[in-house]
């Protein structure tokens, strides 16, 4: 959320040892969908033959399309999805197999939607005219230029800052890939752009920053800040997430939001909510286990305990976060202090031992399926770590009354995009100057709220992404909460109206 999600999205940045390979399972995606352009000769059979050998393989065709038809065959366009990249190349070695069929292209559908880029500027004003032109340029701009000189509370009116947010990164914790650096992270923050405008109508545009040095972080963002509405930072390491975060919401007049944090939290805590509604408990009562101690990890406690969480215990590289191990410093102590008043130690299956809620955003295979036997009865399991999850959520169904994890292909994904959009929306609707705990609380609750009563059940905890009431209903109530905390949103004077 992120939004990401992923989505974005919930997967920490805090890499727990190589990330552990992702067994295939039985269901394919379309992010590794190709079309495989081959001739096949003149046998009415040839076309059962081609979706036979790609199901043999294990995939999905999703599309036959007869590209050239004659006498002696066919020229063909066969789309299909596969589990993962090296599955794909199967599908294609066994469609080589195929009597008759002769394999001439194949196409990676994912590389050719990013060809070029996923994002362009386009102009709101007509410009066709000499009237167009003396309006919208010079000469007749150079009138709001004046204005805002005298007025510049008001650019949000009256320029493009009012709805645009800089998706600031460093490239150094791309999704789960880790640090890959800015140029690779481009293709990230593009689609986080493009699912602003989908889902909020917000102009965001990728900043990607050649450095991870904080100062420079810092300082970059706090001088192009005037053109922008709000800051949404993406994708950058713990522990250096924190204090850039923190720096900038101490010298900008604008929201600063880490969406790895703060939108993987929101909609952890507005599933959890909802989870807990199913098996019938409540949240200060439950024990909820962290896998993951980085910035989507700290996020998710500090929401959980604003909202009322009872006992949180934070597992890490470390074994459970406790505040007498020495080893700990910096967030991973002050989240150790907050969570283990007990400083109880051991690793990650001894937390769970009589927990209530597992929440993950570490890395992947880290705990045995049979480890959550060791959980409460109606168990909430939320495996969110990206591309793999802790568990497989699958298998997890074995001893959980609800499971949810950042995947498509399966019921409850917890995705950013259910958060960060509304989130700025809200924010830029109130013309908001900050962003707080209440207003994060505030969006959980809306979100949660999306999923009626008579909707809820263990496989419908969270509402989809497509939801068109998502983001109304949570940018709704962060602008609210934003009107009403003294000091959050910025005056306004209406000089668009005022001669000038």
């Amino acid at each position: 959320m992120s939004t990401d999600t992923a989505p974005s999205t919930g997967a920490d940045d805090t890499a727990l040892g190589e990330p552990a390979a992702a067994p295939r399972g039985p269901v394919t995606s379309a992010s590794y969908s190709i079309t495989v352009r081959l001739t096949a000769d003149g046998d009415p059979a040839s076309i059962g033959r081609i979706a036979t050998a790609v199901g043999s393989a294990g995939g999905a065709v999703t599309a036959i399309d007869v590209v050239d038809s004659r006498s002696d065959g066919l020229t063909v366009d066969v789309t299909c999805s596969a589990a993962d990249a090296a599955h794909s190349e199967e599908m294609v070695e066994a469609l080589r197999n195929v009597p008759g069929v002769t394999v001439r292209k194949v196409s990676d559908r994912t590389f050719l939607l990013h060809l070029g880029g996923k994002l362009e500027v386009a102009s709101k004003v007509p410009l066709k005219t000499r009237d167009d032109l003396s309006m919208a340029y010079t000469p007749g701009v150079a009138r709001v230029c004046l204005a805002l000189a005298d007025h510049p509370e008001d650019v949000r009116r009256l320029t493009i800052k009012g709805n645009t947010v800089a998706v600031v990164t460093d490239g150094s914790a791309v999704l789960g890939l880790g640090d890959i650096g800015p140029g690779a992270a481009l293709p990230v923050m593009e689609g986080k752009a493009a699912l602003f405008k989908r889902f909020a109508d917000i102009d965001a545009w990728p900043i990607c920053l050649d450095t991870q040095d904080v100062d420079e972080i810092v300082r970059t963002v706090e001088l192009i800040a005037p053109g922008f509405g709000g800051i949404n930072l993406e994708d950058i390491a713990a522990p250096r997430c924190f204090e850039i975060e923190a720096r900038l919401r101490e010298k900008l007049d604008i929201p600063v939001f880490h969406d790895d944090q703060h939108g993987t939290a929101i909609v952890a805590l507005a599933a959890l909510k909802n989870a807990l509604r199913v098996v019938d408990k409540r949240l200060p009562d439950v024990k909820i286990v962290v896998a993951g101690g980085g910035a989507a990890g700290t996020a998710i406690v500090h929401l959980l305990l604003k909202a009322g969480a009872g006992q949180v215990l934070v597992w890490d590289r470390e074994g459970i976060l406790s505040p007498d191990d020495e080893r700990l410093t910096g967030a991973k102590l002050e989240l150790a202090r907050r969570t283990n008043p007990d400083a109880v130690r051991g690793e990650l299956p001894d937390a769970l031992e009589g927990a209530d809620v597992f929440i993950g955003v570490s890395a992947g295979n880290v705990l045995a399926v049979e480890d959550l036997a060791r959980m409460n009865e109606r168990a909430v399991v939320f495996p969110m770590a990206n591309p793999t999850p802790e568990v497989d959520p699958v298998r997890a169904r074995q001893h959980a009354a609800i499971v949810a994890s950042g995947r498509s292909d399966l019921p409850n994904q917890i995705n950013n995009v259910l958060a960060f959009p509304g989130v700025f929306r809200g924010l830029l609707d109130a013309r908001a100057t900050e962003i707080s705990d209440g207003m994060l609380l505030a969006a959980a609750d809306a979100l949660a709220a999306v999923v009626r009563d008579d909707q809820l059940n263990a496989n419908y905890i969270i509402p989809s992404v497509f939801d068109h009431e998502v983001t109304t209903a949570v940018a709704a109530a962060v602008a609210d909460r934003a009107r009403h905390e003294p000091g959050a949103t910025a005056k306004v004077t209406g000089i668009e109206s005022s001669p000038a």
